[in-house]
């Protein structure tokens, strides 16, 4: 594929928002209240920003979850070049390098906010960082909290920073379900509380930039380690408001989810496998030793699929963790300790069940370095979107790092196109009527589409597959009517379905079953926009030739 890009339609090649001052009208609304958002929050006090949390703040975020830690270049022996390095070698050839060099240079200032915020990091006798070595990582960078508290500290404490700051306004019980444009530039968001006697209330609130920081898409899939707010709908947000989606079609999934029948599925940190935990199956053999030499320190895509076949083929799979951590595991892993006790499981004395389940969106809302999508007006940051850090797969403890890097980025972006304007706060306003909640009515459909995202589009792809994939979540999107939120999750399933059968091989977290080596020709990023997925969904058994060239002219217009 040549690189020139001067006979590709205009449409098809990703081009981040121009440079236009921000209205004087509305605060900076964040939807979103995880990592991503908060510390987006943070960056921009002084300026007036509203933050739109679905759960109590401190609820409901994936970053409360997250038991690893945060990945950093701080150890006396490593450089950010070395963690570039990982990570582009376990985005199996389509992170983009530059973005990769600036998040491993950036990740100890970053590391520095927290501290500053009051993260209280676990530290050695010698006062150094208490660093950690997960899967596919070179040295020990991972910084964390009381083993794997990590993301809980973070989360606890950003929360009190925010509430203690005068220029943030927190909507805590609120969905964002569409974007509201003028003169093609987003203008405010749509929202939507759950009102007395099972209705739902819309509301609108006015502003003058929108950064979208709500997570993955976990939620779309039946075994999913997210919680239940990880629904996607930003993906399908944007989209409808014209922003372009890259690398849908990679969605990781982690390969120890503990396997207790609950809903999410807790998850055991990679940490205990960095601590010498090894994975066995119901015949006692550990069967990554002869699969990669890395054994159960593989990167997660290898290790996600050995189990998933271990398990398809009718034995079942256990991480062994008595020996390796063995009595030390309630002080050196006590949210894990505590989810496996909940579970009627003692780790300490029994190997911990564990499936593949889905964890992490590479893909999402195309952005540039500074966060910003390709529409007037919005930014996104964290999980839903696609900087091109991850690749096809990305590298433990690289999400809450990429969270704040971009965060603090979006943040001075925002605050410089803002400069000398007097921003005003305003109110909520009402709009439309008092409707029936449509969350009592969407369980059934929702139930359809987590299986078919889990049948069909999960570890394992297949055109045939795929193709019935793109049918259903048609029909349960055209079926939705006025309920928007199910609309837009089925719609986000649609991009992830339509990437994944448009990318003819496996690669990273892409498993094709019918294409299953890696094609050279698809070592790029893939870009989609919603005319694209709307075509290929409505003729899905013709997709190979029109369709396909326009996607591979998509694929690498940000080099």
């Amino acid at each position: 594929m040549t690189d020139d890009h001067s006979s590709r339609p205009a449409s098809h090649i990703f081009q981040p928002a121009h440079d236009e001052p921000l209205a004087a009208d509305g605060d900076v609304v964040i939807i979103g209240a995880g990592l991503a958002g908060l510390f987006t929050a943070l960056k921009l006090s002084p300026m007036p920003v509203t933050v739109v949390a679905a759960a109590p703040l401190g609820q409901g975020a994936s970053t409360g979850w997250a038991q690893g830690g945060v990945a950093s270049a701080m150890g006396s022996t490593d450089r950010p070049e070395f963690h570039a390095a990982d990570t582009i070698a376990a985005g199996a050839g389509t992170v983009d390098e530059d973005v990769a060099r600036f998040v491993a240079e950036e990740g100890p200032d970053r590391i520095a906010d927290l501290i500053g915020y009051g993260v209280p990091f676990d530290r050695e006798p010698d006062g150094t960082f208490a660093l950690s070595r997960e899967a596919a990582h070179s040295h020990r960078r991972v910084a964390h909290v009381s083993g794997d508290r990590t993301g809980a500290s973070i989360l606890e404490t950003l929360v009190a920073r925010v509430r203690a700051t005068p220029s943030i306004r927190v909507l805590e019980g609120y969905e964002a379900d569409e974007l509201l444009m003028a003169d093609d530039r987003v203008e405010g968001v749509r929202l939507v509380r759950a009102a007395e006697h099972g209705h739902e209330v819309y509301e609108y609130v006015p502003a003058c930039a929108v950064v979208l920081a709500t997570g993955g898409v976990g939620a779309l899939y039946a075994v999913t380690t997210n919680p239940a707010y990880a629904r996607g709908e930003s993906i399908a947000m944007a989209a409808r408001a014209g922003a372009v989606i890259a690398d849908a079609e990679f969605v990781q999934f982690h390969p120890t989810a503990i396997d207790a029948g609950l809903d999410p599925a807790p998850l055991a940190t990679e940490a205990l496998r960095g601590e010498g935990a090894t994975l066995i199956n119901s015949l006692g053999e550990r069967f990554m030793l002869p699969l990669d030499p890395r054994a159960e320190l593989g990167s997660r895509d290898v290790v996600a699929r050995a189990v998933f076949k271990e398990i398809a083929e009718g034995r079942g799979v256990f991480l062994d963790c008595r020996t390796a951590v063995g009595a030390h595991f309630p002080a050196a892993f006590p949210t894990v300790y505590a989810l496996c006790r909940n579970a009627g499981i003692d780790p300490v004395s029994q190997p911990i069940p564990v499936a593949p389940a889905a964890h992490y969106h590479m893909g999402g809302i195309a952005t540039d370095a500074r966060g910003r999508s390709s529409v007037p007006g919005l930014w996104a940051v964290g999980e839903v979107a696609s900087t091109g850090l991850h690749g096809a797969n990305r590298l433990a403890s690289n999400s809450l790092l990429e969270a704040m890097v971009f965060g603090a980025r979006a943040a001075t972006d925002i605050a410089t196109l803002g400069r000398g304007t007097r921003h005003t706060r305003t109110d909520l306003q009402r709009v439309g009527d008092i409707v029936p909640d449509h969350s009592l009515s969407r369980s059934a459909a929702v139930a359809r589409l987590r299986k078919t995202m889990s049948d069909d589009v999960g570890v394992v792809r297949s055109a045939a597959g795929l193709r019935k994939a793109i049918a259903t979540l048609r029909d349960i999107e055209r079926a939705a009517g006025s309920d928007r939120v199910l609309a837009n999750m089925a719609l986000a399933g649609r991009f992830i379905a339509v990437g994944a059968l448009l990318r003819e091989e496996s690669r990273g977290a892409q498993l094709r079953s019918d294409f299953t080596d890696a094609n050279p020709q698809f070592a790029h990023r893939a870009f989609l926009k919603l005319a694209d997925v709307d075509t290929i969904g409505n003729r899905p058994a013709a997709v190979a030739d029109a369709a396909l060239s326009a996607w591979q002219w998509q694929a690498g217009a940000a080099r």
